[in-house]
């Protein structure tokens, strides 16, 4: 199969087609090239996978009824344009067998030109509500492939719908059956917070206080990620606090590239409900989430619900998550191993199997 993967703008965006690129990879001879936007996230993540991939310049719609979102509109829309044709020569010339979407505003120019050439085309949606380019591009595409049940209504006129669940990598997945180097040598245990590839500027904010608790009590590790566009006022706030940030109980990173390692071997993760919720439950870690309430019909706190409900993870909304709350949360599930452990358990249980292969065989039907 000859296939392009589309999507980007963070890695949200970009981890399940790298699942999906690396289980084709597994299944039979296979070329494979990414596609998105220039100095996003993307390139670093194709480029560490081994992967090609096509860039353009391109920048997200703005929702802000200014002057300065007008523009911004204005601008993006002739990125797109422009990115759409670029796209028609560099399809004209691999002439791939199929181009998939993975979301985000990056996805949209690779797969819409497909789509005009009559290049079999496929996208998916890892979230509950599908975002713009999903609604965008779901009635021109083949196949819309969804990760919830309820995400077919949300977007009428799409050609055809399979609910095939949201992809995790398989290294995440069978993250249980490696030996890893622990996160810390102190033989504390760990908590590993991050928000995203992009970051939370608020948590971020919360997380400072947070730091200094934990390295005053010195009970428990933080392994802080900050996220690529916070990481230098973070590193900043963190050591007028008189807080080192390389050793010690805490350590800040901008990004975590080894998650098998990070979902392993930590004893608590600190995030957010969007797609990690796929993967804490097919590696079967416990965690605290903090859904972001900045998403349409308040998905995240629902799908989080969900897992509360199963006993998987322990949800504060971020009206609650104050600094001392998110410390004793934490602190008192580290205390208690055994409960951890069910945690755990209880969201393997929740864990969606052989998404992977119906997403394959549904690509090979087209």
């Amino acid at each position: 199969m000859k296939i392009v993967f589309a999507g980007g703008g963070s890695a949200g965006h970009v981890n399940p087609a790298l699942a999906v690129a690396n289980y084709i990879r597994s299944r039979e001879d296979s070329t494979v090239w990414l596609a998105g936007g220039t100095g996003n996230i993307e390139e670093r993540l194709a480029k560490k996978a081994g992967y090609p991939i096509f860039t353009f310049p391109l920048k997200g719609l703005s929702r802000k009824k200014s002057f300065a979102g007008l523009r911004q509109n204005i601008t993006a829309l002739a990125e797109m344009r422009a990115a759409v044709r670029g796209c028609k020569k560099i399809l004209a010339d691999i002439r791939p067998d199929v181009v998939m979407g993975t979301g985000g505003y990056a996805s949209f120019p690779m797969v819409r030109a497909a789509a005009q050439m009559g290049i079999k085309t496929a996208i998916l949606e890892v979230n509950a509500t599908p975002g713009v380019a999903t609604k965008q591009l779901a009635k021109k595409v083949d196949c819309t492939m969804v990760s919830f049940a309820e995400t077919e209504a949300l977007i009428p006129g799409a050609r055809r719908t399979v609910l095939t669940g949201s992809p995790v990598r398989e290294e995440i997945a069978r993250c249980r059956e490696k030996t890893f180097e622990p996160l810390f040598d102190n033989g504390l245990p760990t908590l590993v917070c991050f928000w995203g590839s992009i970051g939370a500027l608020y948590m971020n904010q919360k997380m400072v206080e947070v730091a200094k608790l934990v390295t005053q009590r010195q009970q428990f590790n933080l392994l802080q990620v900050s996220g690529s566009s916070h990481y230098g006022w973070m590193k900043e706030a963190l050591t007028k606090e008189g807080i080192v940030t390389d050793r010690g109980n805490f350590r800040l990173t901008d990004y975590l590239y080894d998650m098998d390692r990070v979902m392993a071997t930590a004893d608590l993760i600190l995030c957010r409900a969007g797609g990690t919720l796929a993967e804490l439950c097919a590696a079967g870690t416990p965690a605290i989430v903090v859904p972001s309430p900045f998403v349409a019909e308040n998905h995240q706190e629902k799908n989080a619900r969900i897992l509360e409900q199963a006993g998987a993870v322990k949800v504060i909304t971020e009206r609650e998550a104050e600094p001392e709350l998110i410390y004793d949360t934490a602190w008192s599930l580290l205390q208690a191993p055994d409960t951890l452990k069910t945690m755990g358990e209880n969201a393997r249980k929740k864990a969606q199997p052989d998404v992977l292969e119906h997403i394959y065989q549904t690509l090979k039907s087209l």
